[in-house]
């Protein structure tokens, strides 16, 4: 049950180079084309090397690419990301970097997916916070290598009975890939003063935009990071909550998920970074923040906005 079509066989086109992490619905269909396959679907196995070359996995040396198409037609790379000095649980699977991709792009469904190996039960649940996500389809290609043809199988029969939004939310709670404009109330006290220029007004602004967008319908506590390299680029991203909890990606994870996919250096290239979150919330992002510039990028100032509520 939930297997489909056979696809294509992986002798049958070239891999195809990605030139982004994002592939505009014209360029897609271009590629396919250029490929000599039918659908952009068809197109998505052969992205998948092209993405696994982008991964940054020192610890595991196990380089993950999963590359998703959106019901814009526009295509989306994700790759897994590890961290130096920091535990496992900082790492970020290539799924979730796609799932977050698309939702920076304003993608408002994602329908199939192509992987290079198969998503473990951490990205499965992960998945669940997209509505709909039991038809989402995935292929994978590391298949063929076991002597097995790739077939197109969907999260619903890789993840039966779920357990997800479903069970602790009302229905009409956005999800991923869904607007959320999060209310966070007003600025209280700054902890740590305020950059040099515009830079720390800029980082403020980007923070306080992924808070507003995140994902943290169980904690109630949406919460945004932003961070800047050396040339004065700002990066931001938001915390994206899981039902399950553990799964759950924090808002730094994001911020450099979005440096990679824009073309940014390492993680150790950020200079200045910003948090912003409610003050007193029962889930801070404060401390685990610190722990990760401790150990990626020491060198950089970190300036923390706690918001208090209106009803506070």
């Amino acid at each position: 049950m939930g297997e489909e079509k056979v696809a294509p066989k992986s002798d049958a086109a070239p891999a195809v180079e990605l030139l982004g992490f994002v592939m505009s619905a014209e360029e897609a269909e271009r590629a396919a084309a250029a490929a000599g396959v039918e659908t952009v679907e068809d197109l998505l196995p052969l992205l998948v090397p092209s993405a696994m070359r982008r991964a940054r996995a020192p610890i595991s040396r196990f380089p993950v690419g999963a590359v998703g198409l959106g019901a814009s037609g526009r295509v989306y790379a994700g790759v897994n990301l590890e961290f130096r000095g920091l535990p496992l649980s900082h790492s970020v699977h290539a799924e979730q970097f796609l799932v977050v991709n698309a939702a920076a792009a304003g993608e408002s469904e994602l329908r199939a997916v192509a992987v290079s190996h198969m998503p473990c039960g951490h990205c499965r649940q992960f998945l669940q916070e997209i509505r709909g996500a039991g038809g989402i389809r995935i292929i994978v290609t590391s298949d063929a290598e076991d002597g097995c043809a790739p077939e197109w199988r969907t999260v619903a029969s890789l993840l039966p009975r779920p357990f997800g939004p479903h069970d602790l939310l009302p229905k009409h709670v956005p999800l991923v890939l869904e607007p959320h404009d999060n209310p966070l109330g007003e600025p209280a006290a700054v902890a740590n003063g305020f950059a040099h220029g515009d830079l720390e007004a800029r980082l403020r602004e980007a923070a306080e935009a992924a808070a507003r967008a995140a994902h943290a319908p169980y904690s109630e506590c949406p919460s945004g990071f932003a961070v800047a390299d050396g040339e004065g680029k700002v990066y931001a991203g938001g915390c994206l909550e899981s039902a399950a909890y553990n799964p759950t990606l924090g808002p730094v994870q994001a911020a450099i998920i979005g440096m990679v996919a824009a073309g940014g250096g390492a993680a150790g290239d950020v200079v200045a970074a910003a948090l912003v979150e409610k003050e007193a919330g029962l889930v801070s992002q404060e401390a685990t923040a610190r722990i990760f510039l401790a150990a990626v990028a020491p060198q950089a100032t970190f300036h923390v906005y706690n918001y208090t509520p209106s009803d506070a």
